[in-house]
């Protein structure tokens, strides 16, 4: 997508006069609320020149006068650059700067107008809210302004990819098994009939899977409704159904419809039926038209996701070997060409997705890969382009965020690396943030423990040097789903999903130095079960994820004796767990990245 021209402001701008639109909010999401969402609904980026492989957070207000996107303290640096020239300016929706754009909206939108939104691409909960207090103020909320339906020539067609069944025997769990169990959670929220517009909730429950609907999920563009009455409904294009799909659909009594047939169902389900709908996922339009009674909830069956079972975990360890195999191949690489000054961001992004993809469980990566050297990795969701990728010459810190769609499990890896002499201060700043790592890593807690309740374990030690980080320490990982699922996180804002033995999460606490470099530590961690006592159910994390940290980079002298042994024990474990699937070359190169570091004298 090339960056916009302000000729589609005034498209947009007369469109909103002929409509009686005074303001005009778009969402950066569609129907299903996805955090990627196919290029058929990425009408704010396309708008607004604000994009991304992986997808902005993003959203844009028009008014006769202004032009605004919102986006979080990860896109700052970015979105300052992509909206220069496109007639939007950025606005701060966290960190000291933060402006709410509701609040942004009743200041400036006047008593007697209208704001319009399409209510297909806003959930049930953000328009509730902003039409509360839009009217608050006398404003009145139009959700029925699909306005890319005026103004978005060549609009891309939603996506026609074929769907294919996810190996039940990986996964231990067999659809028609996982279908019965997100009824029994709908009866348990008071509900006799469920529709799931989370296409990751939707992927799990019917254990299919596609390529290329979604940027680096292989999930697919559906609904599903489910009654206790055995109706099972999958709203989706038929031309995505092959032989073997529909083949495991009959199996389990699974009907189809078409995508866009949603809409005329909800709108003829008897009063008695209680719908069981998630207002953060389901989309507003969606809800408009349902004309049975509404049951909002829906938590539990995002739990059920999160909680992965043994199968899968033990599916997990075998991709975790995957990804550090090729990891492997990938840094010997750097490190063997970095002094030809031949490297650049681009070039190794490009190469390391070649390495994953090479092995055959490999579908996708898991995003597009994150390569930042020196101030390009203080830019914590940088994607090198031909325009900004940089060549990685002199001495500097190179970050390397990166993870795989293996059918096996998602991985998701951060690494920095020094490439040449690093500096006393490099040291300094990757220890503060590897002993907050090292921290949550080895965290015992309790059964209702929430992340936000472990999180500051992963800052204190940049705190205490008045440093700091703010995007999350950990998100919870899909398996082979979406790299970023919930419910669970490991971030400062409250969330009150409990941390429960099979849920994976990262552990990625960073520094970002504008202009100078960025650091970053990631490993994926599974809550398992420690011990039981007197006092309860106590949980521990395992690690999954299967690389060494840059030796080189530690400054012993401020780490303590359990810290020091917590590095030795992993990178033991590292090199234990990949040797055997290493060459003679790579195993060499791996035994030496793995000794152990002591302290310095």
């Amino acid at each position: 997508m090339e960056k916009k021209n302000p000729q589609y402001l005034q498209a947009l701008r007369q469109a909103m006069k002929e409509n009686g639109i005074y303001a005009v909010v778009v969402s950066g999401t569609d129907p299903h609320q996805s955090e990627n969402p196919p290029a058929h609904w990425r009408g704010r980026e396309w708008l607004t020149g604000f994009m991304s492989e992986n997808g902005t957070n993003g959203t844009a207000v028009i008014t006769p006068s202004d032009a605004l996107c919102w986006t979080d303290s990860r896109y700052f640096i970015q979105a300052t650059e992509q909206l220069r020239g496109t007639g939007f300016s950025m606005m701060a929706e966290d960190g000291p700067d933060a402006v709410d754009l509701v609040d942004w909206l009743t200041e400036h939108v006047p008593a007697g107008e209208t704001v319009g939104i399409d209510g297909m691409t806003f959930s049930v909960s953000a328009a509730q809210r902003m039409q509360q207090e839009l009217a608050d103020n006398g404003v009145k909320l139009n959700d029925n302004f699909p306005l890319f339906d005026h103004i978005w020539p060549d609009r891309p067609a939603r996506p026609a990819n074929k769907l294919f069944i996810h190996d039940e025997a990986i996964v231990g769990e067999d659809a028609g098994k996982r279908m019965d169990r997100v009824i029994e959670q709908t009866r348990t929220e008071l509900a006799n009939a469920v529709l799931l517009s989370s296409l990751d909730d939707i992927a799990w429950t019917t254990n299919l899977r596609t390529a290329g609907d979604i940027n680096f999920s292989p999930i697919y563009v559906a609904f599903l409704y489910l009654d206790d009455q055995g109706r099972r409904i999958l709203f989706v294009d038929d031309d995505k159904l092959t032989d073997d799909v529909r083949a495991h659909l009959n199996k389990y009594k699974v009907e189809t419809r078409p995508y866009e047939a949603v809409l005329d169902f909800v709108s003829t389900l008897p009063k008695p039926t209680r719908l069981l709908l998630d207002p953060d996922k389901t989309a507003r339009g969606i809800y408009d038209r349902v004309a049975c009674t509404p049951v909002f909830g829906g938590a539990a069956v995002a739990k059920l996701k999160s909680i992965k079972t043994t199968h899968m975990l033990d599916a997990l360890h075998q991709a975790m070997i995957k990804d550090g195999v090729a990891l492997t191949t990938f840094f010997m690489e750097v490190e063997e060409k970095y002094p030809s000054g031949t490297l650049t961001e681009i070039g190794l992004a490009r190469r390391l997705r070649e390495l994953r993809l090479s092995a055959p469980t490999c579908v996708d990566e898991s995003f597009a890969a994150i390569i930042g050297w020196n101030g390009n990795g203080a830019i914590v969701h940088y994607e090198p382009t031909e325009e900004s990728s940089l060549a990685i010459t002199g001495p500097g810190l190179l970050l390397v965020d990166s993870g795989g769609q293996y059918t096996r499990g998602t991985t998701d890896i951060t690494r920095t690396i020094a490439l040449g002499n690093p500096t006393d201060e490099q040291k300094h700043d990757f220890t503060l943030v590897m002993k907050g790592h090292i921290a949550l890593a080895s965290a015992r807690f309790p059964k209702g423990t929430r992340g936000s309740q472990l999180d500051a374990l992963a800052r204190q030690f940049l705190w205490a040097e008045g440093k700091a980080y703010y995007h999350g320490t950990g998100h919870g990982v899909g398996f082979f789903i979406n790299c970023h699922e919930g419910p669970q996180n490991i971030r400062l804002n409250e969330n009150p999903a409990t941390l429960e033995p099979g849920m994976v999460t990262s552990d990625e606490p960073g520094l970002y130095l504008e202009g100078r470099y960025g650091i970053r530590c990631e490993n994926l961690i599974a809550t398992v079960p420690w011990k039981t006592t007197e006092f309860g159910d106590f949980y521990r994390f395992e690690v999954m994820t299967l690389f060494p940290f840059d030796r080189d980079l530690f400054q012993t002298d401020i780490m303590t004796d359990q810290e020091l042994d917590w590095v030795n024990a992993y990178h033991a474990r590292v090199y234990d767990t990949l040797a055997p699937y290493l060459n003679d070359k790579q195993e060499v190169w791996m035994r030496a990245k793995t000794l152990p570091i002591t302290r310095e004298k």
